[in-house]
């Protein structure tokens, strides 16, 4: 890896996070090598994202003749490799994107670490209409690009030929994942999983948790085995896998028909907490979970005190909002929160243009927008007019997007709006449904209801988890209706005197692991 430190060293984080470049360290890159050099022989070997070359540098090792065809579309990066590979005839560099050139021919392996790019940081229509013309296979806008190479790289294995992808393990988990797990089933070629669940990151500086994927055009395409690794030594065992493939199996191994694409793959391959317990429902029948207000410009629209006095824009035209998951540092938000934190001068207000547009510091502030061309961003241009609010009434609970230590709901007594810095909760209420919000709330708060939820989470590196607010409307919940009377009060009023204890400073656990308690022994299996 002494190419990819030297690289590190002269070639800026920026410019190396705009091309989405992490290099596969070398232990990892070796056994994909390995299942590409297992089987029978090949003459012919793909790079759709060559960067260094640590692939071909390892594979050149041990097959020198070996015809060698890359892309990549950094220039900066491009040029460092062709220096390096200069004396091989045999490995053709193009500086091309892969997604848009090549597509007529076939190769007996194929090798990839791919750029993890965001639907937003790259031209997503283009290129998904680029695919769905290609493979005749729709792709939901929000895909992320490493798993349009791996769909192509797919439709470019030869017979008997072999596939080592590493990518992030994201799409396992994701609405946008679901298709992309029904075109590799029908494919017949996906073999093996194996899901990174490092404590520290596999890549240096990429917050994301990662999968190698093993693809092989045989007849072995009856079952796909799945294995997590959680340490380097771990690492072993998959060099075992390869080595006696196609007898061996991964710690779970699965018929390839009972793999459904529409659920979260995590079923599979790890232990699901809501099996311990009955009378699960759906969360999505007591409360709808939507994100919060998305400015599309949040420095422009956010607001404190002394902004506010810089610009002589009134209260009036300015909306109480949290901004930072950082101000809410305790599970109830009280309106005392929300004025301290405005003495305090934080950034709790929106700008509200449109409350009345002919004031004229309103118009004076709506000019500054023009002049710094916010009304050309993303999402203000596809607003009407562009300096307009979401409509997303305060809801009564919030619950953070990421999270380490666990889930953070919040009750939001100050009845404030929020930015997308956390999830909004509104409990239904219908005829059928009249679930009491301080006993919704403290089922939120317990370990138990954290532990199911964790079922639907989706994982990045470095202890990172996201809850998209679909992977909570989707998750099960324990059905309170089922709670009698007298056990419904003895929660609320565990509940109450949890709050009283956070209001007070003195966080008393006590009340709530009552309230588990009480759960566990109502629910457990």
């Amino acid at each position: 890896m002494i190419l990819e430190k030297e690289y590190t060293k002269k070639v800026s984080v920026t410019h190396r996070k705009k091309f989405a470049q992490f290099f596969t360290p070398e232990p990892i890159a070796k056994i994909m090598v390995d299942w590409l050099l297992k089987g029978n022989d090949f003459s012919t070997l793909l790079e759709p994202a060559f960067g260094l070359g640590i692939f071909s540098r390892l594979i050149l090792q041990e097959k020198p003749n070996i015809e060698i065809t890359s892309f990549d579309v950094d220039p900066v990066i491009f040029e460092t490799a062709q220096s390096n590979f200069h004396n091989f005839t045999n490995v053709k560099l193009n500086l091309e994107n892969y997604l848009f050139n090549d597509w007529n021919n076939k190769y007996d392996r194929i090798i990839c670490n791919p750029p993890y790019l965001k639907f937003h940081d790259y031209e997503n229509t283009k290129t998904l209409e680029e695919i769905k013309q290609r493979l005749n296979f729709h792709l939901s806008g929000f895909t992320n690009i490493y798993t349009l190479f791996l769909l192509k790289s797919i439709y470019q294995l030869n017979e008997n030929g072999r596939i080592a992808y590493i990518i992030p393990s994201e799409f396992l988990n994701s609405d946008y994942g679901k298709n992309i797990k029904d075109y590799l089933l029908k494919s017949n070629l996906l073999r093996h999983i194996f899901i990174f669940d490092f404590k520290e990151n596999v890549f240096d500086n990429a917050l994301t948790t990662s999968a190698i994927l093993l693809f092989a055009k045989d007849n072995n395409n009856q079952k796909v085995n799945f294995s997590t690794v959680t340490n380097h030594k771990e690492l072993n065992g998959i060099t075992e896998i390869i080595n006696n493939y196609p007898k061996s199996s991964g710690q779970i191994s699965i018929i390839k028909k009972e793999l459904n694409p529409n659920i979260k793959w995590r079923a599979y391959y790890q232990k699901q907490q809501s099996k311990k317990y009955k009378n699960l429902i759906s969360f999505n029948n007591v409360a709808k979970v939507v994100r919060g207000i998305a400015t599309g410009a949040n420095d422009y629209f956010t607001f404190n005190i002394k902004k506010a006095k810089e610009h002589k824009i009134s209260e009036q035209y300015l909306l109480p909002c949290i901004t930072r998951s950082k101000d809410v540092d305790k599970s109830f938000f009280t309106k005392n929160d929300f004025v301290n934190l405005k003495g305090a001068n934080a950034k709790i207000f929106l700008f509200n243009g449109t409350e009345n547009p002919n004031n004229i510091n309103v118009l004076n502030y709506i000019e500054i927008g023009k002049q710094q061309e916010i009304n050309k961003k993303y999402l203000t241009s596809k607003r009407n007019p562009w300096y307009s609010i979401e409509n997303r009434p305060p809801s009564p609970i919030w619950v953070g997007v990421f999270n380490r230590s666990g889930l953070k709901f919040i009750r939001n007594e100050a009845e404030i709006s929020n930015l997308t810095t956390f999830h909004c909760i509104y409990p239904i209420k219908t005829l059928f449904s009249k679930l009491n919000i301080d006993l919704l709330f403290a089922y939120l708060l317990t370990d138990v209801a954290h532990q199911i939820f964790n079922d639907n989470r989706r994982e990045y590196g470095d202890g990172l988890k996201k809850f998209e607010p679909n992977d909570l409307n989707n998750a099960l919940m324990l059905d309170l209706s089922k709670l009698n009377l007298e056990t419904e009060q003895r929660i609320i009023s565990l509940y109450n005197n949890y709050r009283n204890s956070v209001l007070e400073n003195r966080n008393d656990e006590k009340f709530l692991n009552e309230i588990n308690k009480i759960l566990i022994k109502e629910y457990e299996v």
